[in-house]
């Protein structure tokens, strides 16, 4: 089974994000989202959330298929995400669409995001696909030593909270073999130097991937 999130940033122009949340088996709107996912004709299945940022007139429509979480203590995607697993545990792949954009801190914030969502579900071990996508970029995390067909020249960068891993790496134009992750910036903007790019990790730990 195929899931979209749709969260409430820039809605997607280009034709592969539009064409995952056409094509979702099952549609996920997160609260003021409903209304971007209405105005372009999208089907919705579920909407979850604190219900503060969508206009009555519009939610009073959607009773039968709302899910309020009105709890502060994690946003509206991750309250998705949590949905999400509960009543699709044995789901392949979960697109999100609408994360990035309108506010840089929602666009750190949900991208960081991944990472949390690999350590608490494991998706990578699984085999399960979970990818933020924009216009501009896809994003994913992995959580152990992997080898990822990206295509020699895409831009690739690497991001990660635990300043002791250190990884090892093929087909990359820069090595990260000597990169201490204290700062978010050390390893952006690397550059494929083959199809294939190797990670080899000196421990497990949650390291987002941003593909452009």
């Amino acid at each position: 089974m195929r899931l979209a999130i749709l969260a409430a940033g820039d809605y997607p122009r280009k034709d592969y994000p539009r064409y995952l949340l056409k094509s979702a088996d099952v549609l996920v709107c997160c609260d003021s989202a409903l209304e971007s996912a209405l105005r372009y004709g999208l089907k919705v299945d579920v909407v979850v959330g604190d219900m503060d940022s969508i206009k009555p007139a519009i939610l009073n429509k959607f009773d039968g298929i709302k899910v309020h979480e009105s709890e502060q203590d994690y946003n509206d995607l991750t309250k998705a995400m949590r949905y999400v697993m509960e009543k699709y545990p044995d789901i392949e792949e979960i697109s999100i669409l609408g994360a990035t954009g309108k506010h840089e801190a929602h666009t750190i914030g949900n991208l960081s995001l991944l990472m949390t969502y690999e350590k608490w579900w494991r998706f990578w071990e699984k085999g399960i696909t979970v990818q933020i996508v924009s216009d501009y970029c896809t994003a994913f995390a992995v959580g152990q030593s992997c080898k990822l067909e990206v295509g020699e020249g895409r831009k690739v960068s690497f991001f990660c909270c635990d300043p002791t891993l250190r990884i090892h790496t093929s087909g990359l134009q820069w090595p990260l073999d000597n990169v201490e992750f204290g700062a978010w910036w050390k390893a952006t903007l690397n550059r494929a130097s083959a199809d294939e790019i190797s990670l080899e990790f000196n421990h497990p730990a949650e390291v987002l991937i941003v593909l452009e």
